[in-house]
């Protein structure tokens, strides 16, 4: 015995309203239509579910024992409803991903959209650059929902990431520098040099970019301050400063008068896509998985 939703939406609003003229209404049918499928529904029970005497109308014991069970039916199928609407509008969001530098890296982002857009081709997804002021390219204030950004990150227990790419931190000079003559240079001989460092608010980022952690102590030379490619660029054509960056970065940088060279005695730099700890929108949770699939981290 098949029920029809419909069927007991139906006898649900007779038995609510105890008038079929009023259930009517509120359902939107005409009284005959509706005293039809009431009819077709008790046939269908083999029992009668209201006691219709002139006007009035009263359930029967079986109504009154289908009742509860009916609302609760109803009542799912409307939180079921409910739940289908706002995944499909998380289908069709708009995920934002924020970016500090582009994450090019042998065709990563592409790799990525095409994985994401086959689980939800109705999702849009929209790139923004975020100065290097915020280390965290939009997600601390929530202007991102996911990001592209460079290890380490401030108070790292509210995120989460993916390492993406892990690459030699290089040191950017301009051509006419001593230094430029080298091949490989050792970390050693720049110590005395001024450095291109972050702004303060990039925090632990900032001290890694300037390696403090290899510098025995001895505290950096800031030339100035950078929070951009372009910054960066122009600081050390002018001869600001020098300034460590990772090997995928270098392409950005050396656009005539500026040099790069390995650098012995650091740790490599990692590149990671992160979001917040706390957000688990399926959304956000399959873009990493597309991520983890682009890099090989995982299988489709």
């Amino acid at each position: 015995m098949d029920v029809h939703g419909r069927d007991l939406r139906y006898f649900t609003a007779v038995a609510e309203e105890l008038r079929f003229t009023r259930a009517a209404e509120r359902l939107f049918i005409s009284q005959p239509a509706l005293s039809k499928q009431i009819r077709m529904l008790e046939r269908l029970l083999g029992a009668p579910l209201f006691v219709r005497d002139g006007r009035s109308v009263r359930l029967t014991p079986v109504g009154a024992a289908l009742l509860p069970h009916a609302q609760q039916v109803l009542a799912a199928w409307d939180a079921a409803r409910e739940a289908v609407e706002k995944a499909k509008a998380g289908q069709r969001a708009t995920l934002v991903v924020g970016m500090s530098t582009s994450p090019g890296r042998g065709g990563l982002l592409p790799g990525i959209r095409s994985r994401f857009t086959d689980a939800h081709p109705d999702a849009l997804m929209k790139l923004r650059q975020v100065s290097w002021e915020d280390p965290t390219a939009g997600l601390a204030d929530g202007s991102s929902d996911l990001a592209f950004v460079w290890l380490p990150m401030p108070d790292p227990d509210r995120y989460t990431w993916v390492v993406v790419a892990q690459e030699p931190r290089l040191v950017a000079l301009p051509e006419e520098h001593p230094l430029a003559a080298r091949d490989t240079v050792d970390f050693a001989d720049l110590l005395d040099e001024p450095f291109l460092a972050l702004p303060p608010s990039a925090g632990a980022l900032r001290e890694y970019w300037l390696a403090t952690d290899a510098r025995g102590g001895r505290p950096p030379i800031v030339g100035a301050e950078i929070a951009s490619t372009e910054e960066t660029y122009e600081a050390l054509v002018d001869g600001r400063g020098v300034c460590l960056l990772a090997n995928g970065n270098a392409p950005l940088i050396t656009l005539g008068g500026v040099v790069t060279r390995p650098v012995r005695g650091l740790s490599p730099s990692q590149y990671a896509l992160a979001r917040r700890a706390d957000d688990h929108r399926p959304l956000v949770l399959d873009y990493i998985r597309a991520c983890r699939q682009a890099t090989g981290q995982c299988t489709a």
